[in-house]
C-alpha cells in the first residue's frame, strides 16, 4: 500500500489512523516517506508521556525532573527515544503523532479512572463491543464511552452528514459541515485514542446490514438506539430480543432513559409494552402517517414529556421542521447512558424500565413560567 495516496479530502469516509512501529523495516519505510512531506505536522511528546508513565507507577515517591530522566533512560534501555512506542498518522489532518505503545498508552490514559473503575473491570470492559445507532444524540454517548474506555470496540451506524443546524448539540466545527456524522465521531475517537477499535456503518442501520451490525466478526454485547427511524427502532428491537441483547435509549427530554434487558428477559415486550396493542400492524409496509404518529406518541408517552417539547410538537411544520434538542440535555444523556452501559456490561443488577433523570424536577426554580407567556 502506498500510504502517500491518503491525502486530506481524498477519502471523506476515511477514519482509521495508521500506526507505525519504526523498529519494523516496512513500517519504517512508510514512515520515512510520510515525514518527507513538507506539509506534514509532527507532534512528538513521548518524553512527557514516559514521565507520566513513570509517575503513575511510583505514586508513593515524588520525583524531580532529574530523577524522572534517570528512570526514563532505564525504562528505554537500548531503544532510542525516537524509535520507542508508535507513530500514528492521521491522513485526514496530515498529522503524525508519537505515542506510547498500546498497553502503556491505555495504562496512562485510564489511570485516573481508578478506582471508580477497577483495573479488573477495565480489563473486562476492553473485551466488550457496543453498537450505537444514530450519531446526533449518539455522538455524546459514543464519545463518553470512548473517554472512559467503557468497552473495547464501538460500532457506529448513521447515514447522515453534519448540517449547520446540528452544531447546536454535536461536537463539531464549521469545517465539518457536510462530513458524515459517524465518520466524524470515529475520527474524534481515533484522535483521542488510536488504539480504540471503531467500525463505521456509513449507510446507517438497514434491514440488509442489521445482522452484521449486531453480530458479524464482533458481536455486540449491548445496543444503544438513538436513531430517528421508527421502522428501525422496531426492527432492531425484534433482532435484539431474539439475540438476548440489552438495549438502551435516551431521548434528551426530561432525562428519559429506557432500559430493555432482553438479555435477562428474552420475551419482554418492546418499549415496556407501550405499543403492544399496535403491533398487529407490523410490519411497516402497512403503516400510514397517522399510525406512525400513534406509535411515536405511545412510545414516548406524550403525557410525560416536558411542557416545552409538547409545545414544540404543536409547532412542527409551522415554525419548526423537527423537534428540538439542546446540547445540555444531549451531553447529560451521554453520561447517563455511558454509566448505565458500563454497569450492565459489568453485570450489575440493572433492571429494565423507564427512568427520568430530570434536572428541572431536581433543581427547581421558585417560579415556573409557561412557554409563550
Amino acid at each position: 500500500m502506498d500510504y502517500l495516496d491518503y491525502r486530506p479530502g481524498a477519502d471523506p469516509l476515511d477514519y482509521a489512523p495508521r500506526i507505525f512501529k519504526i523498529t519494523d523495516p516496512e513500517d519504517a519505510e512508510h514512515f520515512n516517506l510520510l515525514v518527507g512531506d513538507p506539509d506534514l505536522v509532527i507532534h512528538d511528546t513521548i518524553q512527557l508521556q514516559l514521565a507520566e508513565l513513570i509517575k503513575i507507577r511510583r505514586p508513593e515517591t515524588p520525583l524531580d525532573k532529574a530523577q524522572l530522566n534517570v528512570f526514563i533512560q532505564q525504562h528505554l534501555g537500548d531503544v532510542g527515544l525516537h524509535e520507542y512506542g508508535a507513530w500514528v498518522w492521521y491522513p485526514w489532518s496530515r498529522r503524525m503523532v508519537h505515542l506510547l505503545d498500546e498497553a502503556e498508552f491505555i495504562e496512562v490514559r485510564t489511570s485516573r479512572n481508578k478506582y471508580k473503575i477497577t483495573p479488573e473491570e477495565q480489563a473486562a470492559l476492553a473485551t466488550k463491543c457496543i453498537g450505537v445507532v444514530g450519531l446526533s444524540v449518539g455522538s455524546a454517548i459514543a464519545y463518553t464511552i470512548a473517554l472512559e474506555r467503557g468497552c473495547g470496540r464501538l460500532k457506529l451506524a448513521d447515514f447522515d452528514t453534519i448540517d449547520l443546524s446540528n452544531l447546536n448539540r454535536i461536537r463539531a466545527s464549521v469545517q465539518d459541515i457536510g462530513l458524515h456524522k459517524a465518520v466524524l465521531m470515529a475520527r474524534e475517537i481515533a484522535e483521542l485514542d488510536p488504539y480504540f477499535r471503531v467500525e463505521v456503518f456509513v449507510d446507517g442501520l438497514t434491514t440488509s446490514n442489521l445482522d452484521d451490525f449486531l453480530g458479524g466478526s464482533s458481536p455486540l454485547d449491548l445496543l444503544i438506539d438513538e436513531c430517528d427511524s421508527l421502522e428501525m427502532k422496531l426492527a432492531m428491537r425484534f433482532a435484539a430480543r431474539s439475540r438476548k441483547l440489552a438495549t438502551l435509549m435516551e431521548t434528551s427530554d426530561r432525562g428519559m432513559l429506557d432500559i430493555e434487558r432482553f438479555d435477562l428477559e428474552p420475551h419482554r415486550s418492546l418499549f415496556h409494552g407501550k405499543i403492544e396493542h399496535l403491533l398487529q400492524n407490523y410490519p411497516p409496509e402497512s403503516w400510514n402517517p397517522l399510525l406512525k404518529m400513534q406509535y411515536l406518541t405511545a412510545i414516548v408517552d406524550v403525557a410525560q414529556v416536558s411542557d416545552r417539547l409538547r409545545f414544540s410538537y404543536s409547532e412542527l411544520g409551522k415554525s419548526i421542521t423537527t423537534w428540538p434538542q439542546l446540547a445540555s440535555a444531549v451531553y447529560a444523556g451521554g453520561g447517563h447512558v455511558a454509566d448505565t452501559a458500563r454497569r450492565i456490561l459489568l453485570q450489575e443488577t440493572i433492571p429494565s424500565g423507564r427512568y427520568y433523570i430530570d434536572v428541572h424536577q431536581i433543581v427547581r426554580s421558585n417560579q415556573q413560567q409557561d412557554v409563550g407567556e
